[in-house]
This record gives structure tokens, sequence and C-alpha cells, in this order.
């Protein structure tokens, strides 16, 4: 199999086997059917409900005193209680599909099949033998363009006048037509998503709502957006067939009434596929592998056969990055830009407590930083609509979000356990990427005073209100919860106290980047810098185990799959090694805690288990991280999968699982933290011999690495500006100058040779 392909021999059987194609904002997902191939198709801006209205009724703020009352009671039970009156009324919305594209372009029965994904291409290709001849469908997603193009070739391929094409729409109403004119065969696909989607965990006798009420003059409604599918099929001028399609969403912004313009939107869709139309296949195909090449073509990694499995893995993380989020688009949800139900699991919304960080893990040390974009804009939209929640829930300046947002920019605590809705420190962590963003030195000049720092200062506003007194006289957030797991008090299990792990390592990380960033006389400046000097640190139990909790609690479960209480090692930075030795160790003991009871059974877990191994420099925990999810967590067509007993063939389709272990297989390669470039930390003894090309690194700096038989043989580095760095390698330091020019430095040799 060629490097960067993934080779598989029979069609998909559902939506977790299948190949996906995007351009950041429109994604197909391709099955490989014989004879009639599916396109099910997505828009990134295609999702049920409108714009939010104001909250109104009673304020629970009100409640604030006597829940952080019962919490320095020790009152717990009661602390959930009031809790759960501390939850807003509505849940987020659902990303929708736009239903499957259907082309029926040859007859088997099929012999000798086998449908490829390439990598480097970004297309599929399907062949295989039918009793016509050979028959072979090759799809690309255009970002050029805004098209989907698909070409069937070879003999056993029909004829413009027996090829079929047509359309399912999951929408109840929806408006399917076809026509020819000039020899093109047109289809044109109209609906309305729904007007409310209650997420797919949430019993209830009416899950899926429609209106009916038409559009307003102007053609917007309150809720349930339109859209318009617009697909041509043609004879290809080089041969066969040839179909080209587009979609158009009446999305006009978070906070604006969306469009069901059909007439509006049909003629976007058709723009697009009439001025594809009039280029060749070849042409198409180009203007896609150029576009989609300057990005996959910055960063490389060879593992050599023997481990062509993991590197495939790396480098499918990169492909899906570039396919579901650029500069522009919206942010990559739960699963990216592709969907097929009505109602996805887990609304495949923002799950912000760990999924949508996760997704962006990978984009600045891979070389995709403008990727990073799509996530920056919806932490400043977030930022903005989290004000007024900041106010109602809190009685706080600033701005908050909790676990779970959606397109419209949901900021509230949804009902539910306080255990995962009752987590008010989303846009710290969201936050945090801009911190990257600057780190890795590729932002623009403005982007630290202008983007930047408004949102800092909006969460550390609200840090600086959310934090409160413990017994000793440090500081605390009040209430705390750690994203997703309970304690046990009285045998229930309880979510709800002060000061957890990981609030405190995101306070400490926000805090200090608005006083890096923020003027000295900036009046929160004075607040924030008292603060963070009495802002007290996550606890080592006696047995030196960090803790998740304020002090040595009960976990309800010992193997959770969240592993926010680590957050302190990766992602963020504030552990190391040498800095902060004794947290360091609690954390690896920690972390084998959890390992001994199960953690890492879902994909995204495993991930998060790879970026802390590689941290903890434990090479082998990294490689056996990276196997077990490409043994028992990844789909045929390398989904990384979330279990999920109630959910039909058992499994989710996470796209977060397969971008942490992207990020995780690059930080065992080169860390960039501590001040220090640390070339192999965490090398495993099964990847010999590689190298490495184009991976970023905190300070602006570019690396290129080659190692033999464990040991570096050649290093390459280049760096934004004129610098000396520190260069850890096996154990020493060294200092290196670099500049913009690459230079390479030789194992053994205190600086960089030219």
């Amino acid at each position: 199999m060629p490097r960067y392909c993934l080779d598989l021999d029979t069609p998909a059987q559902g939506f977790i086997d299948s190949f996906l194609l995007g351009n950041g904002w429109l994604g197909a997902t391709v099955r490989g059917g014989v004879g009639t191939e599916r396109f099910d198709l997505n828009l990134d801006t295609v999702w049920s409900g409108g714009p939010l209205e104001p909250e109104t009724g009673e304020v629970p703020a009100r409640l604030l005193p006597e829940l952080r009352a019962a919490i320095r009671a020790g009152d717990f039970l009661h602390a959930d209680e009031l809790g759960r009156q501390l939850q807003g009324q509505r849940y987020t919305q659902s990303y929708q599909p736009l239903g499957g594209l259907e082309l029926t372009y040859a007859e088997g029965p099929a012999t000798t099949y086998t449908r490829r994904l390439d990598l480097a291409e970004a297309t599929t290709i399907t062949r295989y033998d039918t009793g016509r001849g050979p028959a072979e469908l090759t799809s690309f997603v255009s970002y050029p363009d805004g098209v989907l193009v698909a070409t069937a070739t070879e003999q056993g391929v029909l004829t413009p006048d027996h090829a079929r094409l047509a359309f399912a729409s999951p929408h109840p109403g929806a408006d399917i037509s076809t026509t020819e004119i000039d020899g093109l065969r047109w289809l044109i696909a109209t609906a309305r998503v729904p007007s409310s989607v209650v997420p797919n965990y949430v019993p209830s006798q009416q899950p899926v709502t429609y209106s009916d009420t038409p559009p307003a003059a102007d053609g917007t409604v309150a809720t349930g957006m339109g859209y318009a599918v617009v697909a041509a099929l043609a004879p290809d001028p080089a041969g066969g067939l040839r179909l080209i399609a587009s979609a158009a969403s009446g999305f006009r912004g978070y906070d604006q009434r969306p469009s069901a313009d059909f007439a509006s939107l049909i003629a976007t869709a058709r723009q697009r596929v009439t001025a594809a139309m009039a280029r060749t296949t070849e042409a198409l195909r180009q203007r896609h592998r150029d576009d989609y090449r300057a990005y996959f073509d910055r960063t490389d990694l060879d593992l050599g056969p023997a481990n062509a499995r993991a590197e495939l893995l790396f480098h499918f993380g990169r492909y899906l990055l570039i396919s579901s989020s650029r500069p522009g688009t919206e942010a990559t949800n739960l699963q990216g830009i592709w969907n097929t139900d009505l109602r996805p699991a887990w609304s495949a919304n923002y799950t912000i407590n760990i999924n949508t960080q996760m997704n962006y893990w990978p984009a600045e040390p891979t070389g995709l930083a403008d990727l990073h974009q799509p996530m920056f804009t919806l932490t400043r939209d977030l930022a903005r609509a989290g004000a007024a929640t900041a106010r109602r829930y809190y009685d706080a300046v600033g701005a908050t979000a909790h676990h779970n947002a959606d397109l419209w920019r949901h900021t509230a605590p949804v009902p539910g356990h306080p255990q995962w809705s009752n987590w008010p420190s989303a846009l710290y962590w969201m936050a945090a990427h801009l911190l990257q963003h600057l780190d890795y030195g590729a932002a623009d000049p403005a982007f630290a005073a202008e983007y930047a720092l408004p949102i800092f200062r909006a969460a550390a506003g609200f840090a600086l209100d959310i934090l409160v007194e413990d017994a000793t006289g440090a500081l605390v957030a009040s209430p705390s919860t750690s994203p997703e797991h309970s304690f046990v008090v009285a045998g229930q299990h309880v979510a709800i106290t002060q000061g957890t792990a990981m609030d405190q390592e995101l306070i400490r990380e926000t805090l200090a980047t608005f006083l890096a960033l923020a003027e000295p006389a900036d009046p929160l400046a004075g607040p924030a810098r008292a603060a963070l000097s009495r802002l007290r640190e996550p606890l080592i139990a006696p047995d030196g185990v960090l803790l998740e909790w304020d002090d040595d609690k009960e976990p309800a479960e010992l193997g959770h799959r969240h592993l926010s209480h680590l957050y302190g090692l990766y992602p963020g930075n504030r552990i190391t090694r040498s800095g902060t030795p004794e947290a360091f160790e609690a954390v690896r003991r920690a972390l084998n805690r959890r390992l001994e009871n199960g953690t890492g059974y879902t994909g995204w877990s495993r991930a998060w288990v790879v970026c802390l191994a590689a941290r903890l420099h434990d090479a082998e925990l990294a490689e056996q991280s990276v196997a077990g999810l490409l043994d028992h967590l990844t789909s045929r067509s390398l989904l990384v999968l979330h279990p999920h007993a109630d959910w039909p063939g058992g499994n989710v389709f996470q796209i977060d699982g397969n971008f942490g272990v992207t990020a995780g297989i690059a930080e065992m390669l080169v860390q960039s933290h501590a001040n220090e470039l640390h070339l192999l930390p965490a090398l495993p003894t099964t990847w010999p011999t590689g190298n490495l090309r184009g991976l970023r690194a905190r300070g602006g700096l570019t690396v290129d690495l080659e190692w033999h038989e464990g040991a570096l043989t050649r290093v390459m580095l280049s760096s934004t500006t004129a610098q000396t760095i520190t260069l850890r390698y096996a154990g020493e330091t060294h200092p290196v100058a670099v500049s913009p020019t690459p230079a390479e430095w030789l194992p053994g040799t205190p600086a960089a040779s030219r």
C-alpha cells in the first residue's frame, strides 16, 4: 500500500467504516458502494434551532451564597441539590445532515473490489470489475471551487443516458426536482431543518420538531433554517461521467435570523456548480490538489514500513483537520463536519470540557496554525454570549461558558447531572488555545492586543468573581466540578465542591496570560496579580497522588475516562520533570491509578493518555496507547471510536480522538515547553528509524529530524526570529543559535553549524 493511502477491500457497512471528504465547510461521507455511490452531505453551518432568545424568569445567581455556604460546610448533597437549580432550561441544538446524493454509474456484481482514501491527494477511489469491464469512481471536495466532484471512468461505467441521479432527504417536506438542460441532468433539493432537536440521550415524546411558520418577507425564519443542494450530471469531456454538486445554507450569523429563501440558496449553490462545470476535470483536480497540498505538505513523518499504521494515523488526523476546518468556517464539532443522523450522538455539538479543545491540539505543532482560526472565532463569540450567562448564573463580571455549545453560541449550563452541567470553566480552556497560537509564534502582530486580550480579560474577570477563600486563606474556585466525574458521599454520587485541580490550573493559566497581555494600568491587572499570588495549587495526597478535588475524596469511578486533573502536565505545561518534580511524579501516579482501573476505554481518552505519556517521557506507554487505538478503538477507515452500547453498531465516531493522537505522536518526537526544545523525548524502541519534517514548536521554531537505531542523526532548525534556544536531547541541554535560515545541529555539538 502506498504511503498516505488507506486501502479496504469491501464497501462500508455503515457510517463509521466510510471515507470522509471535505473542504472545511462542505462534507461528503463516501461508502464505496458498488454500482451506486451515496454521498451523504453536510454543511458546517446547518444546525437545528435558531438564535437564542434571552433567558427570563428568576435569576439563578440568587442561590450562589447558599451554595457556597453548603460547600464550605461540607454539605455536598445539598450543594448538588442547589447546583441543579443553577442549571438552565434548554439544551444545545444538533448538527444536521443534508441528505444523500446517490449516483448510479455502473452495474454489478463486482469482483476484485478495492476502495482507497488517498490522504496526500484528498481523494477517494473505488475500483472493481463488472460483467461489462472495470469501473472506477474518483471523488473529491474542492475548496477553491466549493464543489463535490465525482468522475466515473472505464468500460464498466454506464452511459450518460443510463446513469441515474437521486437524492434522499431525512427532512419531511423536502422538495426534490430533476431536469435536463442542454445535455446536463440537474438535481435540486431544498428543505428546512428542525426548529428543535432534543439530544439523543434525553427521553422525549417529540424529540424532533419542525416549524410550519412560513418565512418573513425578507426570507428569514426564527428557527429551522433552509438549505439547498444542487447537482449536475453530464458526460465528462475526458470520458465517462462527471458529477458536480454543491450546497448552500441559510445561516447568517449566530445572532441573526437564518434564511429559508430557497430561490437565493439555490442560486448560490447553482452558481458554484455552473462555474465548476466550465472547467475540465483535470483543472478542477489540479486546483483542488494545489490548495490541499499547500497544507498537507507542510509536515511529514516517515516511520518506515514496520510502523506504517501509526504513521498513517498521524497523517489521517492532519487530513481531517484540513478537511474540516478552514479560515472562515465553523469550528469542527464532535464529528468534524460529517453526520448522517437527525439526533446524532451528543448532538454532534461543541463539547467544550475536552472534545472541542482536543480537536485543535495538533493545529500548531503540525504546521496548521491558520486552521486554528475557526476555534478562535468560536471562543470570541462564546466570550461575547457568555457575559449574560456570567451575570445571570453567578452575578459575575466577564464571561463564562459551560460544557456544551453549538452554532448559536449556547453558554448556559444545560439541564442534567451536575457532574457535567455545573462546570463554568470552559471559556478558560477555550482561551488557552489563543495562548498556544501566540506561543508558537504564528499570530499576526495585532492578534494579541485585538483578539486575545479581550477574551482573556473576559475570562479573567469571571475568574476573579468565582474565587473565594478556603480554610487556609488561599483562593479557590467555588462552585467547582471536575468534568463529568463525581465523588461519593454517603453512598451517593455528587460533584460540586470548590477548588478542583482542573479549575485551579485553568484559572492560574488564565490570570497569568491576562497579565502578560494587559497593560500594567489595566483596572483588572492589580486584582488579577493579587489573586494569582494567593491561588491554591492542586493538592497532592500523602501517598503522592495528584488529587482531583480539594481533598482526598472517594472517586465514583477509579478508571474515569476524563483526565482533567492532569491538565497541568498536558495540555498545560505548569508541571514538568525539572521544574516541579513532586507534581510531575504525582501526575504519573495519578495516571497509573486511572490506567490500572480501566481509563482510556474511549478513543479520545486513550488519545489523551498518549499525550500525557509523552510528557512523562514514557515511550512504552505512549506506544502501547497508539497501538491500543489502532487495534481496538478505530474503525476500518481509521475513525476513532467511542464505545456506546446504546448506539447502533455499538460505537460512535468522535473525531477528537483522531486529532488527539496526532498531537500525541508529535509530542512523542518533539516537545517545546519549559523554555526548552526537547527532541525525541518519548521515542519508542519499536520506532527505531524515521524522519520528521516541518514540525512546529513554541518560539516560532520549525524542526526537521532524522534518527537511526533510536539515535538522532540529523536535526535542521529554523526560527521566525534570530534567537538562542535551549535544546534538550538524551538528558543533556545545549544552547543553540537559530534564525530564519535553516541550520543543521549535530548531536554532540554546542551550537548550530552553518
